[in-house]
């Protein structure tokens, strides 16, 4: 028997899910969803998507926060967001400490992403604010979304937008 193709959207997670605060976030307080996502993200679901969150988190190497700290914003974000997420995938380490395959620019999370959830890679999105978290959607032939792309618009962007809510039309009328 043959499971079903699924549609999965890849997304990073600071400056699209959370407001970029221009550093690593520190404390829970920091962490602030903007108020279009949660609905963005309910009508992703009710549309069929598989929605993966694909981010670095190399202030756990870099010992600025811990583990419990990505899990507590996880938390919250399922809480604010009716549990719309499918699965995390963070990325703790920094080249300068120790390399990994798991940190974008590089493929590994979106990878996992797509064996787990059985994703058809012409039906799946890469959303993030900046080149390398498009990089690995491009290395895999997924459709790559910039958010807030005024200033440094990438090339490996296939649409650009300014809002979560434009990201979604963008998908939905694709």
């Amino acid at each position: 028997m043959t499971l079903p193709m699924n549609k999965c959207i890849f997304l990073d997670r600071d400056g699209v899910l959370n407001k970029e605060i221009g550093r690593h976030i520190m404390k829970i307080e920091e962490f602030e969803i903007p108020e279009d996502v949660p609905s963005g993200l309910a009508r992703l679901k009710d549309n069929g998507f598989k929605l993966i969150v694909v981010t670095n988190q190399s202030g756990i190497a870099r010992g600025y926060y811990d583990e419990k700290l990505v899990d507590d914003c996880h938390d919250l974000l399922q809480q604010q967001c009716n549990n719309a997420i499918d699965h995390f995938y963070y990325a703790p380490l920094v080249d300068h400490i120790s390399r990994s395959l798991m940190r974008k620019p590089d493929s590994l999370m979106l990878e996992k992403g797509l064996a787990k959830f059985n994703g058809a890679v012409q039906k799946c999105w890469m959303v993030g604010d900046k080149e390398r978290d498009l990089a690995p959607g491009k290395k895999l032939g997924i459709k790559t979304v910039q958010l807030k792309a005024l200033v440094d618009r990438s090339k490996l962007a296939d649409y650009h937008a300014t809002t979560f809510s434009e990201v979604v039309d963008i998908i939905l009328n694709s």
